[in-house]
């Protein structure tokens, strides 16, 4: 199986946890002409009526203004990886098993099937756990 690996930057944002709360952030990185691929949002439970939101990619000086502009910032604590392939019955237990077997632990794990595409983004807890879970998926390749 051939499997596209890259680093994924993320981005995050408190939101008010109310209808439009979600909305207003995202409006406000349409009207600077980010394009998002991945969001993941939800509420944060150590903080009653606030939420957070998740996004990749934002790329480029105008976005990364348009962005921080709308509360947005990049996320240090977050080290993801998106993983791009042909999508397969069982391909889920490969990567994790191969993740497992080497020792990594994931923080978080999204996905989704589009046709016969898979992306997939891997949450892990720091940048080498990251360039190590890209080598173990090269080999799976």
């Amino acid at each position: 199986m051939k499997l596209k690996t890259t680093r994924a930057e993320v981005w995050a944002a408190t939101i008010e946890d109310r209808p439009g709360g979600l909305h207003e952030k995202l409006a406000a990185l349409a009207s600077g002409g980010v394009n998002i691929e991945f969001i993941v949002s939800r509420r944060a439970p150590d903080q009653p009526g606030k939420g957070v939101v998740f996004v990749t990619p934002i790329k480029g000086a105008r976005q990364k203004k348009g962005a921080q502009a709308a509360g947005f910032a990049r996320s240090d604590s977050l080290h993801s990886v998106r993983v791009e392939g042909a999508d397969k019955p069982g391909l889920g237990a490969v990567v994790t098993e191969a993740l497992a077997d080497a020792g990594i632990n994931l923080r978080g794990l999204s996905g989704a099937g589009f046709g016969r595409k898979v992306v997939v983004y891997l949450a892990l807890d720091s940048a080498e756990d990251a360039t190590r879970a890209m080598g173990v998926l090269k080999k799976l390749s």
